[in-house]
């Protein structure tokens, strides 16, 4: 059974589960899933997990983003997108320096109130799902990082910038809070994710061009962390759930080789000993 990670270059229009979908059905696999949504009118790397590698999804779910994004000042939606329902349209008086230094200032944590309309669950049911009934659901601002602003292009009403931030940062959080800062309202125009931890968009392919022959090895995709060498005793017993003593003074996590250099899980050593957390 092939295990492993496709990198899809998604274009605007098509949901991510959609993509999914066509993964699955293309290459008859049986399980398929994705790690981290991207919106219909977002574009970019969609990470695509098959089979036994969809159980390393959360560990790339933990992980930082990077996105090109464009901002559309003056125009609020319902959405805070431009899919969305306009619901507030301003003049914009703003200068390029006021806009810039504003935008700044989202460096750094903070804490962060969800779209309404988003995939987050309230009782099991998406959030986006009681919006089009014209329930608005108060979910609790979460906290985020935005780790670098940069390649900051302004054209009013539009400003465009590359962001580099922490899992669970919402870019059209950002576009609605940059315009509620300057008073004049705003909504995320266009977005594409150019990066996912150490995955780049660079070497995706669109979903006309993906072959399994683009198909990363469990292995590879961890390649950055260090490993360790199991004897087939420690191996057995390390399969088996149990936990082993080894000399390690850190709590990283690392890849787990068996005696015949076999790849066969990621593990962390802990008070209690060094046990599997991902077994491959």
């Amino acid at each position: 059974m092939i295990s492993g990670f496709l990198l899809v270059n998604k274009a605007p229009g098509i949901t991510s589960s959609r993509v999914v979908q066509i993964i699955k059905k293309k290459f008859n696999l049986n399980k398929v899933g994705h790690l981290g949504t991207l919106d219909p009118m977002a574009a970019g790397l969609l990470i695509i997990a098959i089979n036994r590698a969809t159980k390393f999804a959360s560990l790339l779910l933990q992980s930082e983003k990077s996105y090109r994004a464009e901002v559309t000042l003056g125009i609020q939606t319902d959405t805070d997108d431009a899919e969305g329902k306009v619901i507030s349209c301003k003049d914009v008086t703003i200068n390029d320096l006021q806009a810039k230094k504003t935008l700044l200032s989202f460096l750094g944590e903070s804490y962060q109130f969800p779209p309404n309309f988003s995939a987050l669950k309230h009782k099991g049911k998406p959030l986006y799902k009681y919006a089009r009934d014209g329930i608005k659901i108060e979910k609790a601002a979460r906290r985020i990082c935005v780790k670098n602003i940069n390649n900051i292009s302004i054209k009013m009403p539009k400003v465009s910038f590359d962001i580099n931030c922490s899992k669970g940062t919402y870019i059209r959080s950002i576009a609605r809070d940059f315009g509620s800062e300057l008073g004049c309202g705003a909504n995320l125009s266009k977005l594409i994710r150019t990066s996912q931890e150490k995955f780049l968009l660079s070497d995706a392919r669109s979903l006309d061009e993906i072959s399994l022959k683009n198909l990363i090895s469990l292995e590879n995709a961890f390649d950055d962390l260090d490993s360790i060498h199991l004897d087939e005793i420690d191996s057995r017993a390390f399969l088996h759930g149990k936990s082993i003593e080894i000399n390690l003074n850190h709590e990283n996590l690392l890849r787990v080789y068996d005696a015949s250099n076999q790849f066969i899980a990621i593990g962390k050593n802990s008070s209690k000993g060094f046990r599997h957390e991902y077994l491959v």
